[in-house]
């Protein structure tokens, strides 16, 4: 796994203003990475149907986490994997949560997922982090995700039908202003699977799109 040396960048600059400020809430907290990984009425089902499938796998699952934020979601999974490398774009968020959170099979790092090399490992959870960046910045993540079994990714898309995959500039909000939202499958993106499933929906009040998480198994 290799970590370029580069100098820093918009969306790197995007994210750390948005802990920095508080920009998704939670001013009481050091970081905190919105209601879409505290709400009990979003991340409960969709823990519960994570826990199943890593169970499923008998925890055998080496299981990257590209953008883990918080870890308010991670700290619950890690049990079930094998072992599990959660990744972040923010080093002091990084920093952060490697002293909040031990385990023998947990590992973080500071990487930039669209420039540098990604850990390897049987399954990717790409949890609401694609929907923030540029076309170019998602295929750019695209093209690694093949070397990987399993990808499950939660995207906010509109209700209902939608053109997928406007562009949009890296950390400058997301889609679904547009009536937009992230489709891997589709152009410029065009990953190839084997399959796909649903696992877990949420819609939000007042037509504000919905939360949807599916498995893509790659081969």
């Amino acid at each position: 796994m290799t970590k370029k040396i580069k100098t820093p960048w918009p969306t790197k600059d995007a994210m750390n203003q948005i802990y920095d400020m508080h920009l998704w809430g939670g001013n009481q907290f050091d970081f905190y990475s919105g209601a879409g990984s505290h709400n009990p009425e979003i991340i409960n089902p969709y823990l519960k149907v994570i826990i199943a499938f890593l169970e499923s796998h008998n925890n055998t699952l080496v299981v990257c986490d590209l953008g883990c934020g918080d870890f308010n979601i991670g700290k619950q999974l890690t049990k079930y994997a094998k072992k599990y490398i959660a990744v972040d774009i923010v080093e002091s968020l990084i920093n952060r949560n490697k002293t909040l959170y031990k385990a023998n099979n947990l590992e973080f790092y500071c990487l930039d997922i669209i420039e540098d090399e990604l850990p390897s490992g049987d399954c990717i959870i790409l949890r609401q982090v694609l929907q923030h960046l540029s076309n170019k910045d998602i295929e750019d993540i695209t093209k690694k995700l093949s070397a990987y079994k399993y990808i499950i990714l939660t995207e906010h898309i509109p209700l209902g039908d939608f053109t997928p995959n406007k562009d949009i500039i890296s950390g400058q909000g997301i889609r679904i202003k547009q009536n937009s939202g992230v489709n891997i499958l589709k152009s410029p993106f065009n990953l190839k699977i084997k399959e796909q499933k649903q696992l877990n929906e949420y819609v939000l009040e007042n037509g504000k799109g919905r939360i949807l998480t599916t498995l893509f198994r790659v081969f």
